[in-house]
Order: C-alpha cells, then structure tokens, then sequence
C-alpha cells in the first residue's frame, strides 16, 4: 500500500467504478450516498479525481484480473488519489491486495457502510483498523445500506439479502459474501415509498441469493418469506411494476405462483438459474434440484401467467461434462424453451471445489459447445418475441437514442422485452399502450402508440 503523501489533502471529488452483480451496483449507489452527504463532489470514473472507490468483483478469476486492471487505472489517472478497493475481490485476495503500492485502502463485505470512517482515519494518518475486512463466516447481521435515487430514472434495483447457503462446487460467492442475512421488511418498505415518491414506477428486488429471504428472520414468532414482502410491497400506491432477480426453481410453488399471478404489479418475467440441463453435471454443480423438478416450475409458471418470459444461465464445460451430458443439455433446453438464456463457458475458480475435479474440459471444446448453445438461445429468443408480434403490450418508456439517423424513445414491457417507439413527445417514465408491429432490429422490437 502507499502511504499517503499529504496529510492535509483536502478530498472533494470521488470517482466510483462498478464490477460484476446488480448488488454491487445498489452499494455503489448507496456509498455514493454517503459521500454525498459529506459535501464530496462525484465524478466519472474517467475523469481525474481525489478518490477513486472501485467496487470489485470475483465471481470468476476473469473478474479477479478486471478488478486489479481497474485499480490499477485509477493510480495511473492521478498518482496522488487515495485509490479505495472494496468489495468481494477484497474479501478473498485480502493480502494481495493490501500489498499492492496501487492501493491504499481496502474495505470487504459488510463494512461498505464505515467507508466514509475508513477513509477519514486514514486521511487522518492513523493506523486503519485490522476489522475493515472481518470474516464474513461469522457475520449475522445485515449491513445498512440504502440509496435515495439511482441511476436509472425509471426502474430502481432494491437489494433485500447478501449471502448464500448454497456452495454450488463452481461458486466462491459463499466465502466472499458469507451466510444469508436479509435486511427487515420496514426497511425495504420505506425505501420502495421513497422512490415511489420520487417518480420510480418499477423496482427490482435483487440479492445475493433472493430466494433465501427472510430464512433468518422471525419476528414475534412470524417468519418472513420472499412471498410475504412482496404482498406487501403490492400495496404502496403508485408502485405500477415489481420485477423479480434470478430465482432458485425450487421457490416456484403452486401457492407461489398462484399469489403472485392475482397481482397487476408482478412482471411476468422469471429468471430460473439452471445451469445445466444434465442431472448428472447438475449432481457435480452440487445444484439441489434436478432437471424433472425444474421443468415442472416452468409449467406452474405458465399455468399461471400468460407466455412467461422464463430465461435462465447455462454453464457449458463444466469438469466432467462428456459430449453426451452436454447433448443432454441441448435438448432439455429445447424442450423448456427458454425465452433468453446466457450462456457461459465454465471458468475455474481457485478455492472452489470444481477447481480441483477431474476430466477439465478444454477451452477449444467449451468454446464450440458455448457457440451452439447461442446459436439455440437465438432461434428460441426469437421464437419467443415472435409471438408478441400485433399484440398490444405496456411499455416503461426509459430513455431516448437516434438508430440511423432516427429518433425513438426506448422501454421495456412487463416481460422486459425491448420496445421502440416513434414519438415527438417526450415519454421517459410514463408506461404507454403500443401495438407491437415488428422488429427495428433484432433486439429491439417496434410499437406504435394506441390509444
């Protein structure tokens, strides 16, 4: 680490650089609060700055070396910036980190909410305190984080848990973020009235693991649930839209879906984690659910809700997956028929249990077997949209761009299907009736307004 030349600099302008999960992203926002608060000035990441805070990522060691590369950047941008590392990389590469003379302060898990301290003491000279990276094994509590406004000025990303229980054998995130904690339902709610208040029509409810919400919560002998908080947030007024993260298939029950499909707010739109279509490599992924089991949680959901945009995560490669299991796979998915699907070519993670499995499968074969599964993931993407085409649909208008030399304003509907419209007025954060006609090209789907 270096240590800071100029005892009396006066930081007023922070830079922030997010890596990897919508998680991360909340908790920038919710820093970036905090910095706010302080009277510090934010600026683009590209721009030179006093400090430079970048949330890490470590979900793959891909993600390890983008995470040094951009702490390594934010030195190059001002060699006399105070460059902060924070986040999940830090809490597994806490050493190698705290070594590098790129970085001067390292902050892990759970103590994103003591950045402004952290930074104080430091700028202050003293010695920063060993608990700025704690063992997240042992941490119970949830840490207080919220945001007031974000980025986006239609659709705000509300983080409800961190942690996971899980340990799927490719996984690290269970070391880096520690057991499930969920945050109070009166805490979430206040912060969906807020936004509500603010103007924001659609919230997302994301986590670490969202499925495992309210596990540890019990309040006057009453367990909280995923379901339960969503009820609730049913009712706020002026909340037109409640999108869900990525799902554990095992949640999706026929109270479950049958609770949600009586609400107008709840998007039709479920991302179910598969990851492979093979009960043999799901047994290896230490997946707890098999492939009966998840095909059945896709029919619950289109018992119950009109053409469901179902998308899921595939994982091709994994140790030991033979050309029949991944032929297995190919044809589940086409048996599902998945309205997306994002296709990764497995990654060893050191520290895992799959870093160490036999019969690793070569990256000539993951990359063949990755290009197929895009080219499947295309023809059911489209096949999905297809659909749609001379139905009408509702749109969250969110932003406008020029295509050709052309001005359209850009949405999605319930099934965060990306629509189009031509238009001189201006829409952004209004939820509009548009026939869909077509495609303005292939991810981009084309409306005109009805009345």
């Amino acid at each position: 680490m270096n240590m800071i030349n100029n005892l009396e600099l006066n930081c007023k302008s922070v830079a922030f650089l997010t890596l990897g999960c919508k998680v991360n992203s909340y908790e920038t926002e919710a820093m970036q609060k905090l910095f706010e608060n302080e009277g510090y000035n934010i600026v683009d990441f590209a721009e030179r700055a006093d400090i430079y805070v970048v949330n890490t990522c470590t979900v793959t060691n891909i993600a390890d070396r983008k995470s040094r590369q951009m702490l390594h950047k934010a030195r190059k941008m001002n060699e006399n910036a105070i460059v902060v590392a924070v986040g999940c990389y830090v809490q597994a590469a806490k050493d190698t980190l705290e070594q590098d003379d790129a970085i001067d302060i390292v902050i892990g898990n759970n103590k994103k909410k003591d950045i402004i301290q952290i930074l104080n003491e430091y700028m202050d000279g003293y010695q920063l305190e060993e608990d700025a990276v704690i063992d997240i094994s042992l941490e119970s509590e949830y840490e207080a984080l919220s945001i007031e406004s974000v980025a986006e000025k239609t659709r705000a990303y509300i983080k409800i848990q961190d942690g996971c229980n899980q340990f799927c054998s490719y996984c690290i995130i269970p070391y880096t973020r520690g057991r499930v904690r969920s945050r109070s339902m009166e805490s979430i709610t206040m912060e969906v009235h807020n936004l509500v208040e603010k103007g924001y029509k659609e919230i997302v409810l994301t986590g670490i693991h969202l499925s495992s919400y309210g596990i540890d919560l019990v309040k006057n002998g009453v367990e909280t649930s995923l379901l339960s908080l969503i009820i609730s947030l049913n009712e706020i007024d002026g909340l037109e839209r409640i999108r869900l993260g990525s799902l554990e298939p095992r949640i999706i029950t026929e109270e479950f879906a049958k609770t949600l499909s009586s609400s107008n707010k709840i998007c039709p739109h479920f991302h179910l984690s598969l990851q492979s279509g093979c009960d043999e490599t799901l047994k290896r992924m230490n997946r707890r659910y098999n492939t009966e089991e998840f095909y059945e949680k896709c029919l619950l959901l289109r018992k119950y809700f009109q053409d469901p945009a179902i998308t899921t995560d595939i994982i091709v490669g994994f140790p030991g997956e033979t050309d029949e299991e991944f032929k297995i796979t190919k044809d589940y998915l086409r048996k599902v028929s998945f309205a997306q699907m994002h296709v990764f070519k497995y990654s060893v993670r050191k520290g895992t249990k799959a870093e160490t499995m036999p019969n690793q499968v070569k990256d000539e074969i993951k990359h063949t077997r990755s290009n197929e599964l895009i080219t499947l993931e295309e023809v059911m993407e489209k096949e999905y949209k297809d659909q749609f085409i001379g139905q009408t649909q509702w749109v969250l208008i969110e932003e406008k761009i020029e295509i050709d030399g052309v001005s359209y304003q850009i949405g999605h509907n319930e099934r965060y299907l990306k629509m189009a419209i031509k238009c001189e007025n201006d829409l952004i954060n209004q939820i509009i009736k548009g026939k869909i006609l077509g495609y303005l090209n292939k991810d981009i789907m084309f409306c005109e307004i009805m009345d």
